[in-house]
């Protein structure tokens, strides 16, 4: 588990699926994707028949500073678990791949039929690295891929440094949020309930080698996530505009055809009535002391404040 966020939002997480549903279905093991031989020896004693593959480095901005934890992580990590999922012959292979390979693509929707030779950031051309690889190991071992292409994933329980939870808390407590741009900016939001389905289908749906998108496939932006997030928080934001930022697209938004055609994978959450669900799982799980304990904004936004993330990777198998 990396520091990227406070490891005490994920270690809660995984608490509440293990008291959901029971240690008889819920094992957890704590390494690093990277250690081959810890990773061996768990697909020696799990036998998987299917690997969902979801672990990773995240992060546009923090990977511009900081590139080799991405290399390491997203990479490395994903080749550590291609090579084992071939050698205890997995039958689908399924892994999250992000719609920031898509760069500064000008389509009004982007299609995984998309060149996507021009990665912006570091991270976005570790995911596009690792679409490079699944497919290598498809073509050479007949191992059954599939490539997901997330488009801003939010909800309940989400990441803290991503913006839709950010400008909850901070709007809720009435400190400032940043904008970045003129507010027009604008990104397919996609609410977590309608990624998960999409994550089902393609594990339930065996592909010899494909990329979908997943996403909502309609953009909103920024002024109009802002103004969402006032109605529901029912509070004013205090808003600093700032400069672009370097890696960041101007604008996301997915086609799904692909997706609906083979996945039957339809979005079903507007953004609204996301942002509602959310404001509402934020009231009920924090108080304002609790959030700033855990979730001080200025040491969650944007890698600020963050523990340095060039550690000593040997000591995360543990």
């Amino acid at each position: 588990m990396n520091d990227y966020y406070d490891v005490r939002i994920k270690e809660s997480n995984l608490a509440l699926l293990r008291r959901k549903y029971g240690d008889e279905r819920v094992s957890v093991i704590v390494g690093d994707i990277c250690d081959a031989e810890l990773m061996e020896q768990v697909f020696e004693f799990m036998r998987p028949e299917w690997v969902c593959h979801m672990a990773a480095r995240a992060g546009v901005r923090p990977s511009i500073n900081d590139p080799f934890i991405y290399i390491q992580a997203n990479i490395k990590g994903t080749t550590t678990l291609l090579e084992l999922s071939h050698k205890y012959g997995v039958k689908n292979f399924v892994f999250a791949s992000s719609s920031s390979v898509y760069g500064g693509s000008k389509s009004t929707y982007f299609s995984e039929e998309e060149s996507v030779d021009h990665p912006v950031s570091p991270y976005a051309a570790s995911k596009k690295a690792c679409e490079l690889l699944a497919y290598t190991y498809h073509h050479l071992y007949k191992l059954n891929i599939s490539a997901l292409r997330f488009f801003t994933v939010y909800g309940p329980r989400g990441r803290p440094d991503m913006a839709p939870f950010k400008f909850i808390d901070r709007v809720s407590r009435g400190v400032e949020i940043q904008q970045f741009g003129d507010g027009s900016s604008s990104r397919d939001y996609t609410y977590i309930s309608d990624i998960v389905d999409g994550i089902v289908r393609a594990i339930d749906r065996p592909h010899r080698y494909e990329i979908f998108n997943l996403g909502k496939g309609s953009g909103t932006s920024l002024k109009e996530f802002i103004d969402l997030v006032q109605k529901h928080t029912g509070k004013e934001a205090k808003i600093r505009v700032m400069p672009d930022q370097p890696g960041d697209v101007p604008y996301t938004c997915a086609d799904v055809e692909k997706a609906s055609r083979m996945l039957g994978y339809n979005s079903k959450v507007t953004f609204d009535e996301g942002i509602r669900r959310t404001v509402e799982w934020y009231k009920d799980t924090y108080n304002e002391q609790e959030m700033d304990k855990m979730n001080c904004p200025e040491r969650q936004a944007n890698g600020l404040g963050r523990a340095p993330s060039l550690v000593d990777l040997t000591g995360i198998a543990t």
